[in-house]
């Protein structure tokens, strides 16, 4: 089980308001390739995999992920918190505002609900951890993409140390990859039947 230690992953400071910032945050957060599907995403695939140092990795990433969504709703509320109502009209995020207050919530940039459909599970390891490497790619380009639009120090250092985080994931992905062909070639396992 986890230990939740009560402080962010980082330090977010004073974020000045900025609905457009935020709208673009929700795709970080909520989107297809975000950090709620990456999260629960890891986590699920941990059930079936069939090796328990791979099983490990994919507990370690997909909690810290859940990291990241406590992050980004932080920054995101803070972005939404006190804002006008023009600028919240201007960044088309009056519907938002409206709808969750200043609450972050599952849906992208463009409004789409966050769906289990975004879960990219599986069954079969390799194909699994491949995925994620390839999730992991997704989510950093994400946040330069993001970063890109970012004039604020001060959500610009927490989505650059995000960013550098998804670079990490991706390395420790290919680790596991590595460790998961070695761990099925020695038991001959069939990543289907898995005998």
């Amino acid at each position: 089980m986890w230990i939740y230690e009560k402080k962010l992953i980082y330090p977010v400071g004073d974020i000045r308001p900025n609905p457009r910032m935020a709208k673009l945050i929700a795709m970080l957060l909520g989107g297809a390739n975000g950090e709620l599907t990456a999260s629960l995403t890891y986590l699920n695939q941990r059930y079936c995999m069939p090796c328990p140092a791979v099983a490990a990795v994919l507990t370690d990433i997909g909690t810290e992920e859940l990291s990241h969504v406590e992050l980004l709703s932080v920054i995101m509320k803070k972005l939404l918190a006190d804002a006008s109502t023009e600028s919240l009209r201007e960044a088309g995020m009056d519907g938002w505002v409206a709808d969750h207050n200043c609450c972050p919530f599952p849906q992208d940039q463009e409004g789409y609900k966050w769906t289990a459909a975004y879960i990219g599970t599986t069954g079969d390891p390799i194909a699994d951890i491949t995925n994620n490497m390839a999730a992991e790619q997704k989510a950093r380009a994400g946040y330069e993409g993001v970063l890109r639009f970012c004039d604020d120090p001060q959500v610009i250092a927490p989505l650059q140390f995000l960013r550098q985080r998804e670079i990490v994931h991706y390395q420790r992905f290919g680790e596991a990859l590595n460790v998961l062909n070695e761990y099925m070639e020695r038991y001959q396992v069939c990543p289907v039947t898995r005998k």
